[in-house]
């Protein structure tokens, strides 16, 4: 398998949905967040990757997938797109200030301190926190982070590439931008805080702590 869609969006910009929506249409399985609770030994490689990016193993991350979306790889969308030239880029966008307390109440809430040397905690440690700053309350910085990350990504993938998309934009402009048929009924539309809310509290918890 080789990756034909990557995702650049960060995490809460509806990448569930769009991870539920490539594979419905034939393009997954697709990697996520989600993939790396399944996989034990998935930190550390994404650790190792983040220590040289432009040589990271990326067949063996993605050995099994078609595609991916939001973070771990949402960070390294450029050397991926390098990586694989034929894969198109859809990036995931949403409202800022509806992104900033999306991620307060989940991804970036406080949810006491975390063993440093437990494989998790080191690989977010490595690739997400530095984005920005470590300063994941600041609401000024982390609106400017991500608005400036979306600036990057439209500059860097050209436009042909490139597919800015909203969730509640539905079907027909990811279908039309990956060549495939629109399928029946709604797109799908999940991980909400609440939902985010009750995963946490099984296989997410246990890998922070």
């Amino acid at each position: 398998m080789t990756l034909k869609v990557i995702g650049s969006g960060f995490g809460r910009t509806g990448t569930m949905s769009l991870k539920l929506a490539l594979e419905q249409i034939g393009l997954g399985p697709c990697y996520h967040m989600s993939e790396v609770f399944k996989n034990p030994a998935a930190p550390d490689m994404w650790s190792t990757a983040a220590d040289d990016p432009a040589h990271a193993d990326w067949a063996k991350i993605f050995a099994g997938y078609n595609s991916t979306v939001d973070w771990p790889n949402a960070t390294y969308y450029k050397e991926l797109a390098d990586a694989y030239p034929a894969a198109k880029v859809v990036h995931t966008e949403r409202d800022a200030e509806d992104w900033y307390a999306s991620t307060q109440a989940t991804i970036f809430a406080d949810r006491g301190p975390m063993d440093p040397d437990a494989a998790f905690p080191r690989m977010i440690g490595k690739v997400i926190f530095p984005l920005f700053g470590g300063r994941m309350a600041d609401k000024d910085h982390l609106i400017a982070v991500y608005n400036a990350h979306n600036a990057r990504v439209r500059r860097t993938i050209p436009a042909e590439r490139l597919l800015v998309y909203h969730v509640a934009d539905g079907w027909a402009p990811l279908c039309d931008f990956l060549g495939v048929p629109v399928p029946e009924g709604a797109t799908p539309k999940v991980n909400s805080r609440e939902e985010f809310g009750a995963r946490l509290a099984g296989e997410v918890k246990a890998a922070l702590t």
